[in-house]
């Protein structure tokens, strides 16, 4: 026993120098987990920023331009005075995401209690921004119109307060950020551990470790835990610099619970890629199985869309996919500060996916070495 775990210490060392004497391995460690999370969180945003609006004036009254005014930045954009005529042709050229009308005699149609409408109209092709715009312009009305008409009472017959936990002022790079450091970790751990199997196959050194006496089982988990290894590190000096240092984002939860999760993570989407690459013949080859296999795994994990606004049947089959489980526990845990207690259960469904994924690639590997042999 010792002397196995002996080799196996010994073999993933060798793996260690392998990857550090590929550069272009490392500077793709290094962009991951620096620039790309900086990236995407600073310019993938859902939330409102700089949106282009328009205000048709038909009323020029004191309440219509008090509403004009109202429109501030960092939100929108300083507003624009359109005629009417020019809304379709403006929107059509893609000139303004929101453009109200205010229709005439607003103001004296307001303070007769007539109920005026207001239309806004939208330029949905960006659905995030425009729903979420839309709400704002709609509360924004109303807050100026309560505010300038003395002795209006609102229209709702109760004060709706509402609090966001965990967020409290609604920023996408809170979200962006970590969800990519999580997806980051998928994509490295499956790359990493194929290309160093099909590394050693096209270098010739697989044939170097058959003669030796090795069995199978000690050459793949000595691959696992090195890169591993090198993946935790790289994601924890991202959440420790690029997203709380760069990004201020908090992290609220126990760092080394979320490393032990993300051991068990790694250990099954590494045992995924020695699986992808001994039925793979060559890099490209692995390339174009892997590719699709990861984008499915990131895009319905719930790290870009919820879990819950997929069909039934979807969901269930994300069940067998370790990222849907690491996303929910990467979530409870850095964002709301969760336990292991609340936990275990995706932990618990991580150790038996990753032990099911071994089991095939240990298979497939033990058949391609006698292949080779």
């Amino acid at each position: 026993m010792v002397a196995s775990l002996l080799r196996i210490l010994r073999l993933g060392v060798k793996e260690l120098h392998s990857l550090r004497s590929d550069p272009v391995l490392m500077l793709l460690i290094v962009y991951t987990f620096t620039f790309a999370i900086y990236a995407v969180a600073t310019g993938a945003k859902f939330d409102v920023e700089n949106a282009s609006v328009a205000i048709v004036d038909e009323d020029h009254s004191m309440l219509s331009a008090r509403l004009r005014d109202a429109l501030l930045k960092p939100f929108f954009n300083e507003p624009v005075l359109v005629d009417a005529s020019k809304v379709d042709s403006s929107m059509d050229a893609g000139r303004f995401v929101f453009v109200v009308e205010i229709p005439p005699k607003f103001e004296q149609d307001v303070i007769a209690n007539r109920h005026p409408s207001v239309a806004i109209d939208i330029d949905a092709t960006a659905m995030s921004q425009a729903g979420n715009g839309a709400t704002y312009i709609q509360n924004i009305i109303l807050q100026e119109v309560l505010a300038a008409i003395p002795g209006k009472t609102p229209i709702d017959p109760i004060d709706l307060v509402v609090r966001a936990k965990f967020n409290p002022n609604l920023k996408s790079e809170w979200f962006t950020s970590v969800m990519q450091v999580i997806n980051n970790v998928s994509i490295l751990a499956v790359i990493l551990a194929g290309a160093a199997l099909i590394r050693e196959r096209e270098h010739g050194t697989i044939e170097h470790l058959l003669v030796m006496p090795i069995r199978p089982i000690e050459i793949m988990l000595a691959k696992i835990w090195a890169n591993g290894l090198v993946i935790v590190a790289a994601a924890i000096v991202s959440l420790l610099v690029v997203v709380e240092r760069v990004l201020a984002v908090p992290v609220a939860g126990s760092l080394p619970l979320f490393v032990a999760a993300a051991v068990l993570y790694l250990f099954s989407v590494t045992a995924l890629g020695i699986l992808i690459a001994t039925i793979s013949t060559s890099m490209a080859q692995f390339g174009l199985i892997a590719m699709p296999l990861l984008v499915v795994m990131n895009l319905l994990s719930g790290s870009t869309t919820p879990l819950e606004s997929m069909p039934n049947w979807l969901q269930q089959g994300m069940m067998a996919s370790p990222s849907t489980h690491f996303v929910a526990l990467s979530q409870a845990i850095l964002y709301r500060g969760a336990g292991l207690s609340i936990v275990w259960l995706q932990m618990l469904a991580l150790a038996i996916i990753g032990a099911a994924f071994f089991g095939l690639a240990s298979m497939r590997f033990r058949q391609a070495l006698i292949a080779i042999h």
